[in-house]
């Protein structure tokens, strides 16, 4: 007889509990109204537990400044179970790895048994190199099954994982080495991105020089080149784990127990850990999953993140497979080797639900409608789009074109504090409008309010946080529980502060404006550095564009534009005076760009994110003053626009 619960009807497999607009409203109520016990009965219908929770939340938004809020506190689990074990018994043929390599045709499929396997042997593999439950192990790995499998090799015993985007400087990497005192590194040989590779083992140790915390390197062999080596330290994954054991019980932990650290880059540019526990998050991330893209049994679910952004933890490894799904990794870039490597993906594999950024979506658009159509994608049924607002022109394109007008949009917004997706519609409840992320999530309870913290009732635009607790936010900031309070609950009291400026219009549909520190205020006039943005990207000369303020000496800000031309187009003088006509004409006379600067590409993180930090301070002229740039994508960006700078 099988040790796991199986849902009842309307949960069984991967339904969703949320279908008709009627449904989403009792859900949300529920929630509203009641919690402790809407979550309780979430978290035991998708979650197994080892000790089935009695406790909701403990502790509020007030009391936060002095200790984490807690759910589920008195039950114990290991979330292994619950993304492996269960399904390697109900359902172990079925794929839970579909992965695809940097060249077309390099796949993999892992069976749950399979995947199962692998997580044990792992798991005793690290635990044979002495890893134990609550030390910190860090992945500096590529998009490779193993760093799924390393995440959940990590957790079924209890250890707490930090990945690192393979992308990161030996200087980042060795910081957060540090700061979380790891015990371990798991890292590659090297990665492969878009016909490029990644020294991902040379990056490694380079960040151990001189650090003796870190007793053992874990190496996954992808390529086979050549790379440095210490006898005494460096371990080779297929000698460790393809020698072990494929049987590990799970470690049992308590609902509180961290899970993982991930590190993101706050307003000062100094990163910080943000701490994830085991039963909340897991609950929030399962729940989610299902609801927002109307999982079912069938799908293949592909999300184009990468696993060291909370994308890529929440909706690649977590959620899905809590769900029994089949999940999607990819190791390449959405233009190799050609604009249509997306799309020729999806004709082959069936995809039937697609999550990517606007970003990817933007400049896939600028490629045209050619390498879309070339291939079938009658597969797809729900498409999703993460990370950043996306402006309506991109939303359509994707509507229209890859979806040819019969997919569900989900437009979603959550940040790696709130663990899981927030506001988003619900693809067969949601009755959607282009760039709005529009209704929030059961659970979530956002309040707009104006510079004062005065809450706005019905329509308007302001500050966007969230009035209480949900199970998937963040518990606190890794050793600095003081930084998690100053940054997220300081600025309003009693409130979650997002960061993130909201407009709610007349249905009670939420539209992200972006950070608040991209409101700009121009000679009196409030306005969002996306409207500017979105007006820009308008004009078919631009395939992207980011906005800040810099210092006016009249206006008391200015706006300031930086550009990027699609391929073939010259943005002279006379282009940008006419993208200034565009600007006026999409927000109002009082609109208009008083710099613009022409650059090849922006500096982003890889989840898609600008990091307008960056961009702020190179147009006030203080591009020597930067900060912390290990979370970019593309480093050489920030050089060619501090080189582009001049003063106006």
């Amino acid at each position: 007889m099988s040790m796991y619960a199986v849902p009842d009807r309307v949960w069984a497999g991967s339904q969703s509990p949320i279908i008709t607009p009627d449904d989403f409203r009792r859900e949300w109520f529920r929630a509203f109204y009641d919690p402790d016990g809407f979550w309780l009965d979430v978290t035991r219908r998708l979650i197994h537990w080892q000790k089935a929770p009695t406790e909701g939340a403990y502790g509020d938004f007030h009391s936060v400044k002095h200790s984490p809020i807690t759910w589920f506190a008195d039950g114990r689990l290991n979330v292994t179970e619950s993304c492996v074990d269960r399904h390697a018994e109900a359902q172990p043929d079925k794929v839970a790895i579909l992965w695809e390599g940097d060249e077309p045709g390099d796949v993999r499929r892992l069976t749950y048994r399979e995947l199962h396997r692998e997580v044990c042997k792992t798991a005793n593999a690290l635990a044979a190199l002495g890893l134990k439950k609550g030390e910190r192990v860090i992945l500096y790995m590529g998009m490779v099954p193993e760093a799924a499998i390393a995440m959940l090799a990590c957790a079924r015993l209890g250890a707490i994982h930090s990945v690192v985007f393979g992308g990161f400087s030996a200087e980042a990497l060795r910081d957060r080495v540090r700061d979380c005192e790891a015990e371990m590194v798991i890292t590659q040989d090297e990665g492969l991105r878009g016909g490029r590779v990644i020294p991902l083992k040379q990056v490694c140790d380079e960040a151990l020089e001189g650090e003796h915390g870190v007793r053992k390197v874990l190496v996954y062999q992808r390529t086979g080149n050549p790379v440095g080596w210490k006898p005494d330290r460096d371990v080779w994954w297929h000698e460790a784990v393809g020698g072990a054991s494929d049987e590990r019980p799970a470690t049992p932990v308590e609902a509180e127990h961290p899970l993982f650290i991930l590190y993101t880059s706050g307003s000062t540019g100094r990163p910080k850990g943000v701490v994830h526990t085991s039963g909340g998050y897991l609950t929030y991330a399962a729940y989610t999953h299902r609801v927002v893209f109307d999982l079912r049994d069938d799908d293949v679910y592909a999300c184009m993140a990468d696993v060291g952004w909370i994308t890529g933890h929440s909706y690649i490894v977590y959620g899905p497979l809590a769900n029994g799904a089949t999940t999607f990794m990819f190791e390449s870039t959405p233009v190799y080797p050609d604009a249509g490597r997306y799309w020729d993906m999806v004709a082959r594999h069936k995809i039937t639900v697609f999550y990517t950024a606007p970003t990817a979506i933007r400049a896939l658009a600028a490629h045209g409608e050619g390498p879309v159509k070339a291939h079938d994608r009658r597969s797809l049924r729900v498409l999703g789009t993460v990370g950043e607002p996306i402006n309506p022109e991109a939303w359509e394109w994707y509507y229209n074109v890859v979806g040819e007008g019969r997919c569900n949009i989900v437009d979603t917004w959550w940040q790696t504090e709130t663990g899981g997706i927030s506001i988003s519609p619900i693809a067969p409840a949601t009755a959607t409008k282009p760039g709005a992320a529009t209704l929030p999530m059961p659970g979530i309870v956002p309040q707009i309010v104006d510079e004062q913290g005065r809450v706005l009732r019905g329509p308007g635009q302001g500050y966007l946080c969230i009035a209480y607790p949900w199970p998937g936010q963040a518990r606190t900031v890794w050793g600095d529980h003081a930084r998690f309070f100053t940054t997220y609950f300081s600025t309003y009291d009693g409130k979650y502060f997002t960061g993130d400026g909201c407009h709610r219009d007349e249905d009670g549909y939420h539209w992200i404006t972006g950070r608040v520190d991209d409101v700009l205020n121009v000679s009196g006039h409030r306005m969002g550095t996306a409207e500017f943005e979105a007006a820009l990207v308008f004009a078919e000369a631009v395939a992207e564009a980011a906005v800040v303020g810099y210092p006016h000496p009249v206006k008391g800000q200015g706006v300031y534009a930086y550009v990027v031309a699609q391929p073939g187009e010259v943005l002279d003088t006379a282009a940008l005076d006419a993208l200034n006509a565009i600007v006026r004409q999409r927000i109002g006379a009082h609109a208009r760009v008083d710099r613009f600067q022409v650059v090849p590409g922006l500096p982003k993180t890889r989840s898609g994110k600008v990091m307008r930090r960056i961009l702020r301070k190179v147009a006030e002229g203080r591009g020597d003053e930067l900060g912390d740039t290990s979370t970019l994508a593309d480093p050489e960006v920030v050089e060619a626009i501090r080189a582009g700078y001049s003063p106006g």
